[in-house]
């Protein structure tokens, strides 16, 4: 113990009144929204870089090109960052067994794992496969669950 009285309870009653409508307001007395910068509004600074490049974009790029010919190293990543974009996706070379059920999904996620073990797939691949399966097993779970339901409300009626 430090011997410090415990912090004051915060009085919303002086809050409330300078409300001026006598209501008691709970939670934020603010309006919602952002009432900041516009949406699409630019920094002034951004806006007085632009006006300085406005027309020198071609100059710009060709003296990029000449100092990546020339040998500046970072200069030859700007322009071949710009010719060959970085890969988000690629196609995974793995075929999955035909799935038609709970048993077959679990059997496809064994063969992926089986192939993470044997190196034929990255564990990021095999994540990415995992998903597609999940979502066939939750479709497959759903479309069941539904076929029940409408047979038991059949029944029932």
């Amino acid at each position: 113990m430090t011997g410090r009285p415990p912090p004051k309870a915060r009085n919303n009653a002086s809050d409330n009144a300078a409300m001026g409508d006598g209501k008691k307001v709970v939670g934020r007395p603010f309006k919602p929204g952002n009432p900041g910068r516009p949406k699409g509004s630019r920094h002034k600074t951004t806006l007085a870089i632009q006006s300085l490049l406005d027309g020198e974009g071609e100059a710009l790029t060709r003296k990029a090109v000449e100092l990546a010919l020339a040998g500046d190293v970072t200069a030859l990543r700007l322009c071949l960052e710009r010719i060959t974009p970085a890969r988000k996706d690629a196609p995974v070379l793995f075929e999955l067994p035909p799935m038609d059920g709970a048993a077959s999904a679990a059997a496809a996620m064994g063969a992926i794992l089986s192939s993470v073990a044997s190196g034929g797939l990255t564990p990021g691949e095999a994540n990415g496969l995992s998903g597609l399966v999940e979502g066939y097993r939750k479709a497959l779970e759903t479309t069941e669950l539904e076929a029940r339901l409408k047979a038991l409300e059949e029944k029932g009626t």
